[in-house]
């Protein structure tokens, strides 16, 4: 009776863990692929909150952060015309997961 009570107890407790450990079901993934987007800091330019300067694009007029690439990167950021003062054009692929665009490749367009 007492190894039958313990089987019960041990069985309930690793079912709780497992249930407790297990991430929940992830966003998927939207995947995006040579689109043109809007680019710059998205704390100075896109009002995102956040640490310090960072990053951004605009994808289909909603603000993610970048990982992959820095906003230097591309020059001096709080230069005349660097991310920090000016929104540029990208075209960009990746992938947007958690609220984030994992960045695969950002080519700067030409300003007009």
């Amino acid at each position: 009776m007492k190894n039958l009570i313990f089987a019960l107890f041990f069985t309930v407790f690793a079912i709780n863990t497992n249930a407790q450990t297990t991430p929940k079901n992830a966003a998927a993934a939207k995947v995006i692929t040579k689109q043109t987007v809007d680019i710059a800091c998205g704390e100075c330019q896109f009002k995102m909150k956040g640490k310090d300067c960072e990053l951004a694009v605009k994808i289909d007029g909603k603000p993610y952060f970048v990982d992959g690439k820095g906003i230097d990167d591309f020059g001096d950021a709080h230069g005349k015309h660097g991310f920090c003062n000016a929104v540029s054009k990208a075209e960009v692929t990746g992938e947007i997961v958690n609220s984030r665009f994992k960045a695969r490749e950002i080519k700067l367009l030409p300003t007009k």
